[in-house]
């Protein structure tokens, strides 16, 4: 999906939307285009055990609605590890995941990297960098390799994987490898370093110098609040949180002048798509 501008969604599905008579996800396309949102990230976060009818009908609607399609893969997915039969299980919750997505019609894959755990940090990425070429060489037996495009995200806890510069990493062997770029996550894991526009700037400089242009203006955005302690990411918060952030406008900000046309996704707690509304709001009423 080509837009000339930024799409913003939810990650999963607002209280609101079963409070107003939904049941099924399924509807949850008709319903975001409603609002006037364009994406839509399917959680897959406890398994990719998603029927194949069901995905198929989430995905013909959203196609019949103009939403766009990511999933989220498993949190169980540990790339890093030394333990061979969990690295299995983890390249294949990815192989169930891309199932789904092809199902529904999905564009994007992200996916948590895994966690240090005995690992030293240069041990956890060399691994990680290991099953990612396994996993590309899957996706290419699979004939999904050009359709779908994997998005490794930043990651919130001291004790994961997924510092900016190691998604950088993993985003480097292959062209077609887009970073999940979450904010809440990078603001949690620094300590709440992320304050103006400036510090937007240096990462998506970074990102750009890293990974170029193109990668730049499609990246894969989460965004949220989240509260945090010494050891990183604690909760997911709201918009309506003043304390924690990070916030949006200085981001928003760089996207207006850097002509971005990046996928925003919201993590908010129970309000993603109110919240998701919210940046769109703020984007368009900077570029007006």
């Amino acid at each position: 999906m080509v837009s000339e501008y930024p799409l913003f969604g939810p990650s999963g599905n607002s209280n609101s939307f079963y409070e107003q008579g939904h049941k099924k996800s399924s509807e949850a396309p008709e319903w975001l285009a409603g609002l006037g949102l364009g994406w839509y990230e399917y959680s897959c976060t406890r398994g990719a055990n998603v029927k194949k009818e069901t995905a198929e009908e989430i995905g013909n609607n959203a196609i019949a609605n103009g939403i766009g399609i990511s999933i989220h893969a498993p949190y169980y997915i540990n790339l890093a590890s030394s333990d061979e039969e969990r690295l299995e299980g983890s390249r294949n919750h990815i192989y169930k995941t891309l199932e789904v997505c092809k199902n529904m019609s999905g564009r994007r894959i992200v996916f948590h990297p895994g966690s240090y755990n005995k690992e030293s940090s240069g041990q956890a990425l060399e691994s990680a960098i290991g099953q990612m070429n396994l996993i590309i060489d899957e996706m290419k037996n699979m004939g999904c390799w050009q359709d779908i495009t994997l998005c490794p995200e930043t990651m919130g806890r001291k004790s994961q994987l997924g510092t900016l510069e190691e998604i950088m990493e993993l985003c480097s062997i292959d062209e077609r490898i887009i970073p999940t770029l979450d904010f809440g996550h990078l603001n949690a894991r620094s300590g709440g370093a992320i304050r103006s526009e400036d510090d937007y700037k240096l990462i998506l400089d970074y990102a750009e110098n890293r990974l170029g242009s193109y990668r730049l203006k499609n990246l894969h955005i989460h965004f949220s609040h989240i509260e945090f302690n010494d050891l990183g990411e604690k909760k997911h918060l709201t918009f309506e949180d003043g304390k924690y952030g990070p916030f949006f406008e200085p981001l928003a900000m760089q996207l207006v002048k850097r002509h971005l046309t990046p996928v925003i996704v919201c993590e908010s707690r129970d309000v993603m798509a109110e919240d998701a509304l919210r940046m769109k709001s703020i984007y368009y009423k900077l570029i007006s």
